[in-house]
Order: structure tokens, then C-alpha cells, then sequence
């Protein structure tokens, strides 16, 4: 079959295979076979998800984005950066733009220094309950950024088992049964975040999450009354900035800044993705 012309980009750490599938370039009946094969890192391009960009008729355009283990999620901060920047840059969208996610219209604008996102409003706010987990009891809180997100705050983020204990709660009972992601946030005494994030779909540690990053930002809004911007720095060491409004109990225009970079164009053929 035909090679399948792709961009490999990075978002803060996360990475992401992007294909302009407004042709239809992309064999359906073989795509949980391509998403799977091409994401598998040292066998193929690599990456933590693919995005498919596709046509619209209300807005720019739609994608379709998949985890690499193949799964369907509603939305990712990262991912749409990267998607905003490649349409801009293949024609396909002006640097102001807007397209369709599993979790709504995502606007968007492309600067040169990095890509600018408005989030949907984010729901289902729970603080400071506790989690049973191996034998201990963690204090978490927890939020819909567009994905579920749950937020645990720790004194030394370079402690934390993020690979056993991220799987433990993205497992977890309480969110059963889709899951959820898991971030560890570290706030220091100079005042600067860190975090970690387990992501579900992925099923390891990546190294930037940008839905995390924000529900990270609105939890530490809400429970220590931090006032927009907040910027966090990723595992990858890249910083990502969300901006909010405080509306009632909870928030409203929500953006989430950071870069996306090009790292590769090139073609995928079928053996980097066959079994």
C-alpha cells in the first residue's frame, strides 16, 4: 500500500504521530493496527498517541485522537497544541482556529513562540477525600479537564513511584470503570510546581500532560487559592502555563499555553506498523 505521509511532534514531552487524513489516507478497516504499530517505541516512529485530522463542516476541522494502546479518549492538551500548530502549518487552518474533540469545540491560536488552547469548562470537582491504597490512605482530589483527572500533592515528587503507584489509582475501584489519569504535584517552598502524571491509554509515566497540568492548576486554585496564570513544570523540564477565570464555585475560560514542536516529516510505511 501507499506510504502514509505523517509530522512526528512533541508537545512539552508528550509526542504524537499527526496524519492529514482529510483524504482518507488512512486504511479504517486496518486503524487499531496502525495506531498500535506505530506508536510501539524502537519497533516503529514511536509515540505516546496519533492524531488524525479530518474535515469538518461546522469548523476547521475534526480529529480523531488515539492513545497508543489504541483507546478513543475525549480530549488532550498536548495533543491539541500539536494538532493546532500542524494545521496551521500544512494550510489546513489560519494561526486563529478552531475544531472539533470527543470532549467539544477546541479553539485555538498559533503564535511563534508556542500554541495558545481554550479548554472546555471543566465539571465533576471533589476535593481532599481519601483513597485506600496499598495499605495507606491518600488524600486526593480530583477533576474533568475533558479527561478525568485525579491530583495527589506530595512533598518530593522525585520520590514517587509513579509507574505502581499511578496504576494503582488509575485502577482504582473509585473510578471504575473507565479510569482515571493520576498526577503527582510538588509545590516548593519557592513556589514553583512540579508534576508527574501517570496517563491512561499510555499505562506508564509520559513526560507532560497537558489535561493534567490543568487540572492540577484548578485544584491548587481551589484549595490554595493560587490566582491565574499557573505554570508547571513538566517531567520533560518544559513549562506549560494555564490561564483561568474564577466563575461562582468554579472556573470558566480556561487556556493552556506551551510549545509544540516539529521534530520529523517523513512517510510511514506498512512494515513500521504491520505485526
Amino acid at each position: 500500500m501507499t506510504a502514509i505521509p505523517f509530522f512526528k511532534m512533541s508537545g512539552s514531552g508528550n509526542d504524537f504521530i499527526l496524519i492529514d487524513n482529510r483524504t482518507s489516507v488512512v486504511p479504517e478497516a486496518r486503524l487499531e493496527e496502525l495506531v498500535v504499530g506505530a506508536c510501539r517505541r524502537k519497533m516503529s516512529v514511536g509515540a505516546d498517541g496519533m492524531i488524525l485530522v479530518e474535515p469538518s463542516e461546522n469548523v476547521d476541522f475534526k480529529w480523531r485522537f488515539f492513545n497508543s494502546d489504541g483507546s478513543l479518549p475525549d480530549m488532550c492538551g498536548n495533543g491539541a497544541r500539536c494538532a493546532a500548530r500542524f494545521a496551521f502549518l500544512n494550510g489546513i487552518a489560519s494561526r486563529k482556529m478552531a475544531f472539533e474533540t470527543l470532549a467539544g469545540v477546541i479553539e485555538a491560536e498559533v503564535g511563534d513562540a508556542g500554541v495558545r488552547i481554550r479548554m472546555t469548562d471543566p465539571k465533576d470537582f471533589r476535593l481532599g477525600y481519601r483513597l485506600e491504597l496499598d495499605g495507606r490512605s491518600l488524600a486526593v482530589s480530583s477533576v474533568n479537564t475533558g479527561v478525568p483527572h485525579a491530583v495527589v500533592m506530595v512533598d518530593d515528587i522525585e520520590a514517587v513511584d509513579v509507574a505502581s503507584d499511578g496504576r494503582a489509582i488509575r485502577f482504582h475501584p473509585d473510578f471504575a470503570p473507565d479510569g482515571t489519569n493520576a498526577n503527582f504535584v510538588e509545590r516548593n517552598p519557592a513556589g514553583e510546581i512540579f508534576i508527574r502524571t501517570y496517563e491512561r491509554g499510555v499505562e506508564d509515566e509520559t513526560l507532560a500532560c497537558g489535561t493534567g497540568n490543568v487540572a492540577a492548576a484548578l485544584i491548587l486554585a481551589k484549595e490554595r487559592e493560587l490566582a491565574s496564570p499557573v505554570a508547571l513544570t513538566t517531567r520533560s523540564g518544559g513549562r506549560l502555563t494555564v490561564h483561568f477565570t474564577r466563575r461562582d464555585e468554579g472556573f470558566a475560560d480556561v487556556f493552556l499555553e506551551g510549545d509544540a514542536r516539529v521534530i520529523y516529516r517523513g512517510e510511514l510505511w506498512e512494515e513500521a506498523w504491520q505485526g
